[in-house]
């Protein structure tokens, strides 16, 4: 009898531990994910398709030019030219440089050669020929960055192939390690073998060192680079 009254008020207590936690019994033990670190500059920048043109100008007073080159843009987009983006250079500041996207090449040459156009530049102040190139832009990352400093950089390559893997070998991580940031990658359309990088400038001493660095002069001479690159520092208005 003893025995038996020790196990009924033994499972008597066990049905009071059960009520007492929801009668849930122990569940297996769920192994946390584990966290991978993801590095924001690994791979390449998002690929694109479009037509853009490129016009660099020099000017007799910046803000002038601005103000007319702005009033003029319900004539350039009759002509199939839209989403402009404005920058200033950093080292010659009578210089400004446009990106506009574009439908098609002959219609923006169409506007380019249009009679109103001189009467413009005119007016605007511009004070040598543009230097305007026609570029079908392959990489563009259009991601909110805080950065308005920007570096073009044309290069010629033997074979655009070539020098993509070794840019791409070279990778992002350690161009932003030197102060740069990919930003944008273009062709020019009636010269291929003419290529234009846009980097964003997180530090201008490291990437102004990167830029007369032997390392990279390494990387261009690897990669096919023929010629010297031309460097403009700009920013983005």
């Amino acid at each position: 009898m003893k025995q038996i009254i020790q196990l009924v008020s033994a499972g008597l207590l066990c049905c009071i531990v059960l009520l007492t936690f929801g009668c849930k019994k122990a569940e297996p033990k769920v192994e946390e994910p584990e966290v991978v670190a993801v590095d924001p500059y690994a791979g390449t920048i998002p690929s694109v398709s479009y037509k853009a043109i490129m016009v660099k100008y020099t000017v007799a007073s910046y803000p002038k030019w601005k103000e007319v080159y702005l009033s003029n843009a319900a004539v350039r987009e009759s002509f199939g030219m839209s989403g402009t983006v404005i920058g200033r250079g950093t080292e010659d500041t009578s210089t400004a440089i446009v990106l506009n996207t574009i439908q098609e090449i002959q219609k923006a040459k169409d506007y380019g050669a249009s009679p109103m156009v001189e009467s413009v530049f005119k007016k605007a102040g511009i004070t040598k020929p543009p230097v305007v190139a026609f570029l079908n832009v392959i990489r563009d990352d259009t991601s909110a960055i805080p950065q308005k400093d920007r570096l073009m950089v044309a290069v010629r390559v033997k074979d655009f192939d070539a020098w993509t893997k070794v840019y791409d070998g070279e990778g992002r991580a350690a161009r932003a390690a030197n102060g740069l940031l990919d930003r944008g990658l273009a062709r020019e359309a009636e010269d291929p073998a003419m290529v234009y990088i846009i980097f964003a400038i997180t530090d201008q001493q490291k990437a102004r060192a990167y830029m007369q660095s032997e390392e990279l002069k390494k990387l261009m001479a690897d990669s096919g680079v023929e010629g010297p690159p031309a460097f403009y520092y700009f920013a983005w208005e």
